[in-house]
This record gives C-alpha cells, structure tokens and sequence, in this order.
C-alpha cells in the first residue's frame, strides 16, 4: 500500500469478480485505489473454489503496483467462509473484508483467526456494516481490534432491512450513515462509503459522490471500472483546499506564541490546523500515486 504521512487514499474501491479471470487482469490497468477482490456476492456457489484460489493468487502476485489488494471473504456462518479466511490469510492481501459483521465479539473471533492462519501483521480488517445490528452497534465495532483499519458500508443490505418501500436517494439510511461515520471517526478508523448500483446513471452516480465526500466518507466502494474517474474527483482535496491548508499552517507557524491566528481574516485554531495537516497528507498521498 502506498501511504504518505501515514495516509492510504481509499477514494475508488473497485470491486472485482474473482472467477473472472480477464477482469482480475484488467483491474491491474485500471486507476483506481483500491480493489476488492470478491469472492462472495460475485461468485456462484460452484465457483467459489476455484474463485479462492484466483484471488489469492492474484493477492500474492505483487502484480497490482500501488491499489490497496484486498480480498472478500464469505460470510461468517456460510460453509465457504473458514476456507476463505484460512486461504487469504496465507495470500497476505493489503486486508480482508468480511461482510455483515454485527459486533465487537465478531470482529475478536476475526482477528484471532487471521492470527492463527498466519496473516502478517499488514493485512488489516475491513469491517462491511450492513446490518441494522451492526449499525447500533457501530462504535463498539469500530474500536474492536487494532487490527481492524476501515469500515465498509453495505447499502444495498441496509435499504432492503430498512425501506419500507422504494424510495429515490438516500433519506431512509442517513442517519445510519452518519452513525458510522461517527463511529469510524471516533476510533480513528477509514470508512468508505457503499456502491451506487446504476452504472448508466453518471449524474446520479456524481451525486452521491459528492454528497458521501460532504457527509465525510474517506472514499467509495464501486461496481463498474467507469465510475473510477468521478469517485477519484470527487474524494481528493480541490485545488483551494489545498491552497487554503498550506495558507492556515503557515500562518500557524507564523504566529507561534503571538496569541491568536488569523488566515484570511478567521481565527485559526489546533482543530483548523489539524484538519489542514489532514488535507495535506490525503493531497501527498493521491500525489505519491501518481
């Protein structure tokens, strides 16, 4: 993974079908940051062995250059799911992601297991909270396990628990979003925001990027290698943010001692200069990429 000042851009996560073997290729030339190589959704029942040993395989290759690899397992409970963790533990992904984890207890008998398949200690855990469990219990989850770095929000299982009939947009899980984004921001975790399910629809696709980036998502999980472009733009610090966040720490350096700061005639404080510093390293770290 590339990180600068201790930062990993998660602005597009790209799913990928593991039993689809062109795709696994064409996910090396796609730009994204970050490629979550499925083996649950995606993958018929039949082909779930076979899916296993190719993104394990592609996960161990080396082959990805800078996108944060990471593999999805079935699900705890499911008859594929000891193999999957068992067999991505070996592979050493960037992190393995385990849809619907509903607790703290959860995430523990996770974390003991990648530890006792052998997962090095870089292969962190992704969380999908997708379950209105999970939700209420979002902070106790987030703060579970050092081991576990990101949330991964699963919409498409939270609209079907929570509308009561189709409804346009988002307004039925906000609250639910917002609570996990609380959660993540409290323990000092990523959280990367659910898929957008009409790929035709790049208007509203742009929407709900821009409403995920304002709400506070670090990134996007994503269906279709053309929603990358959009996500990429939308999750990277504009040009005057940038231009603002270097403007606010040096004033800061500047004013050291004086008593108060001022940047363009606002007060400056340590919560406008740690937020400038985070601006920064995420503008750094898309910039490393290249």
């Amino acid at each position: 993974m590339s990180t600068t000042a201790g930062f990993t851009p998660l602005r597009s996560v790209l799913y990928m079908p593991s039993s689809n073997e062109r795709a696994l290729e064409k996910a090396k030339t796609i730009p994204c940051d970050g490629l979550i190589l499925d083996l649950e959704d995606a993958v018929a029942p039949d082909a779930k062995p076979a899916a296993r040993e190719s993104a394990c395989a592609a996960a161990a290759s080396g082959e990805y250059g800078r996108r944060t690899v990471t593999i999805r397992v079935n699900g705890i409970g499911t008859e594929w799911h000891d193999a999957d963790l068992e067999a991505a533990a070996a592979a050493g992904p960037d992190a393995v992601v385990v849809p619907k984890v509903g607790s703290a207890a959860e995430v523990a008998q996770l974390v003991e297991a990648l530890e006792r398949y052998g997962a090095p200690d870089r292969t962190t855990l992704w969380a999908m909270v997708e379950t209105p469990g999970a939700i209420l219990d979002a902070l106790a989850i987030a703060r579970a396990s050092q081991r576990l770095s990101t949330l991964v929000m699963g919409t498409n299982d939270l609209v079907k628990e929570l509308y009561a009939e189709h409804v346009p947009g988002r307004a039925p899980i906000l609250p639910s979003l917002h609570t996990a984004l609380l959660a993540a921001r409290a323990a000092g975790i990523a959280i990367v925001d659910g898929v957008y399910n009409d790929v035709r629809d790049t208007e509203g696709f742009a929407a709900e990027c821009r409403q995920g980036r304002e709400m506070g998502f670090d990134g996007k999980t994503l269906i279709h290698p053309g929603q990358v472009e959009e996500a990429n733009r939308a999750f990277a610090p504009s040009a005057q943010a940038v231009e603002d966040a270097r403007g606010i720490l040096q004033a800061w350096e500047d004013g050291r001692g004086s008593g108060v700061v001022t940047f363009n005639g606002r007060m400056v404080e340590n919560l406008h200069v740690e937020s400038a510093q985070r601006t920064l390293a995420i503008h750094e770290a898309i910039t490393a990429l290249g």
